[in-house]
């Protein structure tokens, strides 16, 4: 685990008022699920040393999604809110992080593919793990100790957990789209109205913790959407300068 994440953790748990017991029974049905498989390496083998495109499910996606199609050759993490529209765009990313609460055919149709699938067990989402079975290509992640086939590269939400997983690969570059956590949810987020305030908070949440990540990261860490402290914002007419 990157070094300081079980504070954060601690921090995860007070704030949302999660159960930490919980969230190891849904760490331990996830591993029993899992098969053993080389997908860690095949992580590895695509983010070390590596661009990446971390791609999120804020506003700020449409304006992105042409740019995305330029760049057919270079790495995309995607958290499952954007895959559906990024697929119907055909830009099928390399992998996927999700805790499987995005639309459920369009991760089984690309979880036959190469694509690797990053999926979190959290005490809310035990219900939907058997997805996981659907995947050809998957590991396990859990906010806790790390255990088995599941794995903690650090980060809350599917987004964050994106570029945590980018820089704990040691990725050379990390470049952020649709990741605005502003005071408004993107419409690919799909959240009900009733749902808006703790999506806010958990957006709040990640955004302070990609901060947090900015003070030791081990990549290149830039932004197209809003600023973030430690990441530098660059339009998408840059990206040819910092790719090439």
């Amino acid at each position: 685990m990157i070094s300081g994440w079980n504070l954060r953790y601690l921090e995860i748990l007070k704030e949302f008022k999660y159960d930490k017991n919980q969230d190891l029974e849904s760490a331990i049905i996830l591993d029993s699920i899992l098969k053993e498989s080389n997908s860690l390496k095949q992580i590895q083998k695509i983010i070390s040393s590596k661009t990446v495109f971390v791609i999120g499910a804020g506003p700020s996606l449409s304006s992105a999604i042409p740019f995305l199609k330029k760049y057919k050759k270079t790495t995309k993490i995607v958290a499952d809110s954007a895959l559906k529209e990024l697929v119907e765009n055909k830009i099928v990313p390399d992998i996927v992080v999700t805790d499987l609460d995005g639309d459920e055919k369009t991760m089984i149709k690309i979880g036959k593919t190469k694509t690797v699938f990053v999926v979190h067990a959290h005490g809310d989402n035990m219900a939907r793990l058997h997805l996981a079975e659907n995947f050809k290509n998957c590991i396990g992640t859990t906010q806790a100790k790390p255990f088995g086939k599941i794995h903690n590269f650090g980060g809350f939400t599917d987004g964050d957990r994106a570029v945590f997983l980018a820089n704990h690969f040691e990725a050379k570059r990390i470049v952020l789209f649709g990741m605005d956590f502003g005071n408004k949810i993107g419409k690919f987020s799909h959240t009900k109205d009733s749902d808006r305030k703790i999506k806010l908070k958990k957006l709040r949440k990640a955004k302070s913790l990609l901060q947090w990540l900015a003070k030791k990261p081990r990549s290149e860490l830039f932004t197209t959407s809003n600023p973030i402290d430690g990441f530098k914002k660059i339009d998408y007419q840059e990206l040819d300068i910092i790719i090439t």
